[in-house]
């Protein structure tokens, strides 16, 4: 039979303390932001995919999903039913800037492609219905905030 010390036990978990919390909610609210710029590039970059010559939808299915994972994270992990921005708004910028031609005629998102306009309705569509979503949700029970 063995005795535990009461010395020897490790402290009782309780809720981090408030600045590693505050820490880790702006560290992932960081990465939600690259991931939305990164996924937006490569968004962009499968836009012009072709097989057999016809262009197919893969980045309109992609930015369905990834800006639903996006949008499901951002609310994870900063806790706020506005976080859904944080993906959504350089998302929405690049998507800007791909659309505009430069002064040498470089044009990243051409207005005869099916499948980059269809990409930016999906995308826009996704964050709009996350958003709603966010905003008809019960109040979460994350503690601190």
């Amino acid at each position: 039979m063995s005795v535990v010390n009461d010395q020897d036990a490790p402290p009782p978990a309780g809720p981090p303390p408030r600045l590693l919390d505050l820490g880790l909610r702006v560290a992932g609210g960081v990465v939600v932001v690259v991931a939305g710029v990164v996924t937006g590039v490569l968004e962009l970059l499968l836009a012009t995919v072709r097989v057999g010559g016809q262009l197919i939808g893969v980045s309109a299915l992609l930015a369905v999903g990834a800006n639903i994972l996006l949008s499901w994270f951002a609310y994870e992990v900063v806790g706020r039913r506005w976080a859904v921005a944080l993906p959504a708004v350089p998302w929405f910028a690049l998507m800007a800037v791909a659309a505009i031609r430069t002064t040498e005629g470089d044009l990243l998102l051409a207005g005869d492609n099916w499948v980059g306009l269809a990409m930016i309705v999906a995308g826009a569509m996704t964050f709009a219905v996350m958003g709603f979503r966010q905003i008809l949700a019960p109040p979460s029970t994350l503690g601190g905030w």
